[in-house]
């Protein structure tokens, strides 16, 4: 067993966030002992990236990400990108939501005009079971999760009305041993104690718990009625788990843990009392310092997107997470603690790029730029994009998939791009696409092995598979309106199980929308679908179609390819006295669903 400083136990949790941290500014206000504690009142301008993936590590496509007051949508490699938007400094959040999944939270502390980039898994929202709700009853998982509710213990979430129906219990267990638990799990484990002080967490188990009742409507339990959540504590950690730990629950409104409560060790069990449900955390918690770093290639070149770990030297105790654009990696570690620090390509590699170990103290560390060796699995990869006219790209990107793991890299103005990447070995097959914004077009995919060192891929034509999404329409004869991508968020979705289809638009930063509905009723390439609904930003009274409007289709790919089509016709104002508009509507997204 390795004791630290403040009796932070063995299961070390390093949380990285890829911004950089300035030591002179601070992020959180401190007392004399060192205490942090978070103030939520200071924003700064911050851009964040990722991608986004499943259960089973595949791009989730769709996906709607927020980060401040701005909006974004994963695009066909799970990829989201919000630039320039006002977050809180202490605690930035961005939340990923899609239907069938609990909600991906992720949390950073933002420095002005600085990015962060994440990649986040989302988690299935899996039902476990069924309890009557006036009998009450448990739930349980094999992994063993258990929640148990008393008789007459849960209300409707949006009125606290008493619920008497059968309750549907989505559950799922987050393990804190996992390598890659920094992509599942919420917020960056960091907590509020019942102090009102800014806590680092190390875990032992998390949940995800949802109630929902018959109707699909969102429960939870009533005032003045605890539910009991039990589970399993993994067999590596279990000796040193305490006899009472914390629990804590997740705000999702700033990002952070709350302090609720304490459970008790039961064998190789924690058994705690809950008020509400939420994601649940098992944790002990400590004070911290700063941490950043910064890394190059011997020419002065950032590693973008590389893996960081650090660990406790000996033992199996150890997170992880990513650098940006720009080889930026920061977060929090336990202060006075022997650490090693190891860069990867991801999580499942076991050859270092680069070592070093390094001791904390009860300051703020940094450890500057650390300088990666060429030639030891770090691949520069270099080429030009051309569009299809043979003119150089120059507005664009690089698509690279290695492995189950994409990467995102930009094209110059003039249509060269040279990146570097960490391998997980001295040779990796790859995948690259290109693509081109202005034209809207895409190369096809290009396969090559990469080795250690130099790579040029030469030329790839971004031409010949059109990746263009818009919505566009007049009203009355007037000005034409289009939404588009990348400027615009666009989304296609189909609801009642395929039976509606419905395509949306919106303006960053505005107001400004577009939606239209219509019948998927035998939907394909030449047919003609019903018109259900239209509206837009400009009408502001509620309308209905009172003579058939057809969509015609177009363009009719499987989900992520594209959906197209057009419609001319009329909608009329439900109240008097009526106003007729007559709409003009052609469109072309890619299918989410």
């Amino acid at each position: 067993m390795i004791t630290l400083k403040n009796k932070f136990p063995q299961l070390l949790f390093i949380v990285f966030t890829c911004i950089f941290f300035l030591s002179c500014k601070k992020d959180v206000n401190n007392d004399n002992n060192g205490y942090q504690y978070p103030d939520f009142t200071v924003k700064v301008t911050s851009s964040v990236s990722g991608f986004v993936t499943d259960e089973n590590n595949a791009a989730v496509l769709g996906a709607n990400v927020s980060a401040g007051d701005m909006n974004a949508t994963t695009d066909k490699f799970g990829f989201f990108e919000i630039k320039n938007v006002q977050v809180v400094k202490t605690a930035a959040v961005v939340t990923v939501s899609k239907p069938g999944y609990f909600k991906g939270i992720k949390t950073y502390m933002a420095e002005t005009n600085k990015a962060a980039f994440f990649r986040i898994r989302l988690i299935p929202k899996t039902n476990a079971g069924s309890i009557n709700a006036g009998a009450g009853g448990s739930v349980s998982l094999s992994n063993g999760l258990i929640v148990a509710l008393p008789a007459d213990a849960v209300v409707k979430a949006s009125d606290n009305s008493a619920y008497t129906g059968t309750i549907n219990v989505a559950l799922h267990w987050i393990d804190p041993t996992a390598a890659d638990l920094n992509q599942s799990m919420p917020g960056d484990l960091r907590g509020i104690a019942t102090d009102g002080s800014l806590k680092i967490l190390n875990s032992y188990g998390m949940a995800a718990v949802e109630l929902t009742g018959a109707s699909g409507e969102l429960l939870q339990i009533a005032s003045g009625k605890k539910a009991t959540l039990t589970l399993n504590i993994p067999s590596t950690i279990l000796s040193t788990a305490p006899a009472t730990i914390p629990l804590w629950s997740f705000d999702e409104a700033n990002g952070l843990w709350k302090q609720e409560g304490a459970a008790t060790k039961t064998g190789n069990t924690y058994v705690g009392e809950v008020s509400h449900f939420s994601f649940w955390n098992f944790d002990i918690a400590a004070n911290y310092v700063q941490f950043n770093c910064t890394l190059k290639d011997a020419s002065g070149n950032p590693v973008p997107y590389a893996t960081v770990k650090i660990s406790v030297p000996g033992t199996n105790d150890a997170r992880y997470g990513w650098t940006d654009a720009s080889g930026y990696v920061s977060g929090q570690i336990p202060a006075n603690t022997p650490l090693l620090l190891e860069v990867f390509n991801s999580y499942y590699c076991s050859t270092p790029v680069y070592s070093q170990n390094f001791t904390t103290t009860n300051v703020n560390v940094s450890l500057g730029v650390i300088i990666i060796p060429t030639g030891i699995n770090l691949a520069t990869i270099s080429g030009t994009v051309t569009d299809c006219n043979n003119n150089p790209v120059t507005d664009g990107y690089i698509i690279m998939l290695d492995g189950s793991q994409y990467f995102r890299y930009a094209i110059s103005n003039s249509g060269t791009f040279s990146f570097n990447a960490v391998l997980c070995n001295n040779t990796a097959t790859v995948t690259f696409i290109a693509e081109d914004n202005i034209g809207h077009q895409q190369s096809g995919s290009l396969t090559m092995t990469l080795t250690s060192g130099a790579n040029s891929i030469g030329n790839l034509q971004a031409c010949g598979i059109s990746n263009q999404e818009f919505i566009t329409y007049s009203i009355n004869g007037g000005t034409a309106i289009q939404f588009s991508t990348p400027a615009d968020t666009l989304v296609q979705e189909t609801w009642n199980t395929g039976s509606v289809y419905a395509i949306s638009g919106s303006r960053h930063g505005t107001n400004l929308f577009v939606n239209a509905t219509f019948n998927g009723s035998g939907i394909a390439v030449g047919s003609a679908q019903n018109l259900e609904s239209f509206n837009s930003s400009e009408i502001t009274q509620q309308t209905t179609i009172s003579n058939p409007v057809s969509v015609n289709i177009t363009e009719y790919g499987t989900v992520g390819e594209f959906i197209a089509g057009n419609f001319t016709g009329t909608i009329v104002t439900v109240t008097a006295p009526a106003t007729t508009y007559t709409i003009v509507c052609s469109f072309r997204l890619r299918r989410h669903s």
